[in-house]
Order: C-alpha cells, then structure tokens, then sequence
C-alpha cells in the first residue's frame, strides 16, 4: 500500500509517497536524493546507514519511512553550517579518519550523538559508542583520535552544534 508521509529532513519538509515497507534509507537515498547515508548491510550491523533522528543516532535501514514522520531527520548532508564543516567533519579530515569514505558519514553522525550526550567521553566510551559502526580501512585509532579533537573543538564552542 502507498501512503504520502511529510518527512522533516535537514530541517526542510519533504512529501514523499512511499510503499508500507519501504525503509527510511531507500527513500533518502532514491527519492530525496541524499546519498550521503550509505547502504551497507541492511540488518543495523554495519551502521553505514546511521542518521540522526530525534538526536538519536539510528540505521536508516530498521527504520520504516512511514514510523520516521513527525520526527527530526538529519542526515550527513545536514550537518555542516553553510560555511564550515561541522567540527567533528573538520577533525575526521585533518586526522585522515576518512579513508574510503564509505564509514565516514555514519561514523560522524554516531559520534555526534555520543558526543551531544556525553561532551567530555573517555576512551572507552568513545569505543562503546561506536562499537555499531565497522570500518574496514582504518583500524579505528584515527576515528577515535578525531572525536577526541572534535570533542575538544565543540567543548570550547559551548557544548552541541
């Protein structure tokens, strides 16, 4: 069955007709166009698919399209001021956390959610609060040294942004 549904995505509202079973992932990335949030698993292992919702980091692909109205939407795309990345953004660039990029825009938004929750977080919190989020190139050091600097960046700009 096909339902129009209004979703608040990036602070824009969208209307989208979608089917009941149909995922918040593949509407953002088919029919709104933002394919930043990626594709990976479709089971919430891999958390390539993470976007923000209600603050909340959450895979896009457990997520029905039709359960996310009414609901704040951010995905990557969505993130960085108009003119400036988003210190978490900034910090995965100059601590080569990036690699293949594949990861990265769940990495962040996870890291955004932890980091909106818990500014100051240690070592450990960092890897349990990642621990959804599996990348194949980096090993972790370099994404775990980036939230550190981001966290450090975002306490001196007062706390979430």
């Amino acid at each position: 069955m096909d339902h129009v549904i209004q979703l608040k995505v990036n602070g824009v509202i969208h209307k989208v007709l979608v089917r009941s079973s149909e995922t918040l992932l593949e509407v953002l990335r088919t029919k709104l166009g933002l394919t930043g949030t990626k594709r990976g698993c479709d089971v919430g292992d891999c958390g390539a698919c993470t976007v923000l919702i209600n603050g909340k980091s959450m895979s896009s692909c457990l997520v029905l399209a039709v359960d996310a109205q009414g609901k704040e939407i951010i995905t990557i795309e969505g993130l960085a001021g108009e003119d400036n990345l988003h210190p978490l953004q900034q910090a995965f660039i100059e601590h080569g956390a990036i690699q293949c990029g594949y990861c990265t825009p769940g990495m962040i938004l996870t890291a955004k959610a932890l980091l909106d929750e818990n500014p100051n977080p240690t070592d450990d919190e960092i890897r349990q609060g990642m621990a959804g989020n599996l990348c194949r190139c980096t090993g972790y050091t370099k994404i775990f040294e980036a939230i550190k600097a981001a966290a450090k960046e975002m306490r001196k700009k007062g706390g979430k942004k």
